[in-house]
């Protein structure tokens, strides 16, 4: 049994697919096939119900793989041991992204961390928040730029970017481009433009509505901001945005403050409490690109 081959096993196990995993691993499909067959002749049992259009574990898969995380995280220790008595940063470093970032200082740090660690290989992932959060609570990334509502998740270490509150923003014309505030039943009686579910500000719209017994009448989603105020320009729904993304935008849409929303939407970097010696090197330029005190 070989280190590689639990290490390709788990990620196929998280995700539930040989090509992706072959990606996240950089190897040929095939060839992570050929190890985790090697791997189920050794162990005298198939690890994954191969059946189905996705790959499920068998329930010996689903009981070796809390073991193979374990010796993952165990050999990866040992080497962590070592590059902290050396002073060395080394491996890799997964980060991931919240759809349709526009944060520039993130693409700074990154670009700091890669100029003084260049044998660190540096993987870039973007998913809605919800996804990209169990990807730092599973271990499949390092640490995360997320989108949350209200407060970030307790059992991760975060630092928070932006905390800012919803606006709605409408061209120079529309009906509401005269008013200096929005209530939300306002809003939500019209048609909306907004960012995809499992995204921070898709999180902040659901919570003040179900605060208030409201149902928002989605029309259009986008992953990016400019997308959004694009639609919006075009009179095809009035944009969801927070406070800053509408800035950008000044010239083209006019602003309004939701008058009785107070639910902010934060925008943080995310990680586990126990990190590798590369994530304490990122966050570090991190906390320098974003102009943020330290920290764990």
């Amino acid at each position: 049994m070989e280190l590689r081959q639990l290490e390709y096993f788990v990620a196929v196990a998280e995700e539930r697919n040989f090509t992706r995993a072959a990606e996240r691993v950089h190897i040929s499909q095939s060839g992570v096939s050929a190890q985790i067959r090697r791997l189920e002749q050794e162990l005298g049992a198939e690890l994954f119900d191969r059946s189905a259009r996705a790959v499920a574990l068998t329930v010996a898969g689903e009981a070796a793989l809390a073991h193979a995380r374990a010796a993952l995280a165990a050999a990866g220790a040992v080497g962590r041991a070592v590059d902290e008595v050396t002073g060395l940063v080394r491996g890799r470093l997964t980060v991931g992204m919240v759809v349709g970032c526009t944060v520039t200082p993130l693409f700074d740090a990154l670009a700091a961390f890669h100029g003084a660690h260049p044998g660190v290989e540096v993987l870039l992932r973007e998913d809605g928040s919800d996804r990209l959060v169990e990807g730092v609570r599973g271990g499949a990334l390092d640490l995360a730029l997320v989108g949350a509502a209200v407060a970030t998740p307790e059992d991760l270490h975060a630092l928070t970017i932006v905390d800012e509150r919803l606006v709605a923003a409408v061209p120079p014309g529309h009906p509401l481009a005269a008013r200096e505030s929005l209530a939300l039943a306002e809003l939500v009686a019209r048609p909306l433009v907004c960012m995809p579910p499992g995204t921070g500000l898709h999180a902040v719209l659901d919570q003040a509505c179900a605060a208030q017994g409201l149902r928002p009448s989605i029309v259009m989603e986008a992953g990016a901001p400019d997308a959004i105020a694009d639609l919006a320009v075009r009179g095809l729904g009035v944009a969801v945005l927070s406070e800053s993304m509408a800035a950008v935008h000044a010239g083209r849409l006019t602003a309004l403050p939701l008058a009785d929303v107070d639910v902010p939407a934060l925008l943080a970097l995310v990680w586990r409490p126990v990190h590798t010696p590369a994530v304490g090197a990122f966050l570090a330029h991190a906390r320098r690109a974003f102009g943020a005190p330290g920290g764990p």
